[in-house]
């Protein structure tokens, strides 16, 4: 198909080509509509030896159903298909009015697009590729993806695409159970940067006749989101909206959290820690390790898969550490957290070390990589390589994408963390701000000194690792036995 589609619209083609479903959340005006048309046109012209099969739309409306017919009808055209014209027709038993399903469609000579009303019952029977469009705002959603999704055990496949319309409805719950991975279904993301990035307002100037520039792409970039007002987060940027919050109850935490799972800290021996000779430095910190981390390292089974995520601090923030076991049920446990206060960032490299070496069938790691948590992050990437180690710069996006799957280990009760009041405090700490759950931006002071939800983060970090880091279990080239001067050698000298 030689169309001139942005990257985004040709995402679609691409992957429904190897995807039964696809689910697209979106910005509105990007023209996803316009897109889908081709992917239509594409599959309702081929013969069904080259995959081709027939296209049903459904959007909410009768008019975004006639405006789609007549996408495809000024696709065909241009591709020279020689469609027949848009016409109405009945579905159902012409006889019984109440069982009459108005719709639009258009004929190619393999195949056929129709557009259906946004009812259940207009799913009966039928068999090819459907599109549901601006899903969120369907009256009855919930009832239309359970028919919609039967499609496919026929071989027949479901494009899903629509901007978010609440946190609560179906649309982001289905994104949300994908994001966590109840659902084997593939998940697109095109906010109004993204499009913007990918050519959409080159596009407009195209179209229009318009000379683009920076400062005029700025400008209408700027217009549109002032002209969205408070709802530009959900309209433009994927954020479903809902007021703000504790995303977390006490009661989901509590009952994931065990006392046989130690919280362990440390902080220098004295304030000018950081100008002890180095080797005086790993000297002691080895020395701590060997105290307070082997016994908890060498508890982990070798029968388990390992990964860890770390949230940096350095004078402020504490940098945490938390390893995450996966169990042969799929389970999931924090066999210990790690928290580092005011340490030197030689010493945490050193520590960290010592932890991922000792890890079992280590699969796994991700840290923080903002500011001076990318040295840090850089380290174990030299260290262990990039297959192992994945370097993320946290931001809404990335929380809006990471934050669900780790609810819902809490709320199935699939994982099992420390008890220990700070931790606690951590995750229902966690606030929904624009309708992504995210630390606030204010840090709070406990028992142990200043907080800013670390241990949250970490765990958040070690669940990504675990759900996206995919290669065959590290061997640590040393054993828990090794002495003080074998450390040094590894790179503290």
């Amino acid at each position: 198909m030689k169309v001139k589609l942005l990257n985004y619209q040709h995402e679609l083609r691409e992957e429904l080509a190897v995807n039964d479903v696809v689910v697209v959340r979106k910005s509105r005006r990007t023209g996803y509509s316009w897109g889908a048309s081709w992917v239509a046109t594409e599959y309702a012209a081929k013969p069904k030896l080259e995959g081709g099969m027939n296209v049903y739309y459904m959007g909410y409306n009768l008019e975004m159903a006639r405006e789609f017919i007549e996408y495809v009808g000024d696709d065909a055209k241009y591709l020279e298909l020689g469609a027949s014209a848009i016409g109405e027709t009945l579905f159902g038993d012409v006889n019984d009015p109440d069982n009459q399903i108005q719709a639009f469609r258009i004929k190619f000579k393999h195949g056929r697009v129709t557009s259906l009303p946004s009812n259940p019952r207009s799913l009966r029977g039928i068999q090819g590729l459907l599109i549901i469009d601006e899903a969120a705002f369907h009256k009855d959603l919930a009832e239309l993806l359970k028919a919609a999704l039967a499609i496919i055990m026929w071989g027949g496949k479901v494009l899903i695409i629509s901007t978010h319309n609440g946190e609560d409805n179906p649309f982001n719950e289905l994104v949300e159970d994908i994001l966590a991975g109840k659902l084997p279904y593939r998940l697109l993301t095109c906010d109004f940067d993204r499009a913007i990035a990918e050519g959409l307002y080159k596009r407009i100037c195209e179209r229009v006749g318009r000379e683009w520039s920076q400062e005029d792409q700025d400008k209408w970039r700027a217009d549109i989101i002032e002209s969205y007002g408070v709802g530009a987060d959900e309209e433009l940027f994927c954020i479903p909206a809902r007021g703000g919050g504790a995303w977390l109850n006490r009661n989901l935490i509590e009952s994931c959290m065990s006392s046989d799972f130690p919280v362990i800290r440390f902080e220098p021996p004295s304030t000018d820690f950081v100008d002890w000779p180095l080797e005086r430095a790993a000297a002691e910190v080895h020395d701590w390790c060997e105290e307070n981390l082997a016994l908890a390292l060498d508890g982990l089974s070798i029968k388990h898969d390992h990964f860890f995520g770390e949230d940096f601090g350095r004078s402020g923030d504490l940098t945490v550490i938390c390893p995450l076991a996966e169990l042969n049920n799929l389970f999931l446990k924090v066999p210990f957290i790690l928290e580092l206060r005011n340490v030197p960032f030689r010493s945490q490299e050193q520590i960290l070390a010592y932890v991922i070496d000792r890890l079992p069938r280590f699969r796994g790691g991700a840290l923080d990589a903002r500011g001076n948590g990318q040295a840090l992050a850089e380290f174990a990437r030299q260290r262990y390589g990039t297959d192992l180690i994945a370097e993320v710069m946290l931001s809404r996006g990335w929380y809006r994408d990471n934050m669900p799957p780790l609810k819902i280990q809490f709320e199935d009760r699939t994982i099992t963390i420390p008890k220990h009041r700070d931790i606690l405090d951590d995750l229902r700490g966690l606030k929904l701000k624009q309708g992504i759950p995210s630390p606030p931006d204010s840090r709070q002071n406990s028992g142990s000194g200043q907080r800013h939800n670390d241990s949250a983060v970490s765990l958040a970090l070690a669940l990504f690792a675990r759900n996206s880091i995919e290669t065959t279990p590290w061997e640590a080239p040393i054993t828990a036995g090794s002495s003080a001067a074998a450390a040094l050698t590894r790179g503290y000298r």
